[in-house]
């Protein structure tokens, strides 16, 4: 198995998880500013860079990602973790299995959607719903053009995808694939709200825009009803893409919170 991955700087360690479609090239600004303070990883996940493709019979789960992380987590005695989107759900696994050895956690807008579940009838589970069925729907006729169309409008906004010149488009299909199995990730979970609250660093901060999608409120406000001890960061600009395209405002509030005591 292997495990394409970023390392730069020294010091205190900091994990850095990439959200879906988007490798681990997001954090690139990101990686520049802390590798002078820390020692950076920004690793590839399933399917992403010259990291391997998901290949195991069983659906994908959380602790599959955790899994193929541990050669670069196993030797580390203090780590802080930091996930956007699908990697702010796996940055929460891995920080639930590594509890003892992670200093901070910053979840940007994660995506545990099957946390939403226990109210079905709410827009944002309805959302999720949807977005993941037209993923596994299309991933298995082969029409990622209209997997992709829909998941760029859903994040992006409406438009987005006819905003895009062919090459991109192209590059954008291929990027969203490991997708179809993230989706058995964050729908097929079972660990409860109560058992994250238990299992997580009190010492995390969730960073979330007020502009987001129905989906990410319904977590957010649910990390917030039920987690009061964590930290809520609000960021006004760039919603749920922001730390791809509003790096210059969420990269300092990821640092201050590392600096912070």
């Amino acid at each position: 198995m292997n495990l394409d991955y970023i390392e730069k700087g020294q010091g205190e360690t900091v994990l850095l998880l990439h959200s879906t479609a988007a490798g681990n090239k997001q954090w690139r600004k990101l990686i520049e500013l802390l590798s002078s303070s820390y020692r950076v990883l920004a690793p590839n996940l399933y399917g992403y860079g010259t990291t391997s493709s998901w290949s195991q019979s069983h659906p994908q789960t959380l602790t599959d990602h955790v899994a193929l992380l541990e050669k670069i987590l196993v030797d580390e005695p203090k780590i802080n973790i930091i996930g956007h989107s699908f990697g702010g759900s796996v940055a929460m696994m891995a920080a639930k299995i590594h509890k003892p050895k992670v200093n901070k956690l910053i979840l940007i807008e994660p995506n545990p959607f099957y946390l939403l579940s226990n109210d079905e009838e709410s827009e944002g589970y309805k959302e999720a719903v949807a977005l993941c069925d037209v993923i596994k729907r299309n991933g298995n006729k082969g029409t990622w053009n209209l997997a992709a169309e829909y998941f760029a409008d859903y994040w992006n906004g409406s438009g987005s995808w006819e905003g895009m010149d062919s090459e991109r488009q192209d590059k954008f299909i291929a990027a969203i694939k490991p997708n179809y199995h993230e989706w058995d990730c964050v729908m097929n979970e079972s660990i409860s709200i109560e058992e994250w609250k238990h299992d997580l660093p009190t010492n995390t901060t969730v960073l979330m825009s007020e502009y987001t999608v129905q989906s990410i409120k319904g977590i957010n406000n649910l990390f917030q009803s039920k987690i009061p001890d964590w930290s809520y960061v609000n960021y006004s600009d760039g919603g749920h893409m922001a730390p791809l395209t509003h790096a210059n405002i969420i990269n300092p509030l990821i640092e201050k919170v590392l600096k912070s005591k």
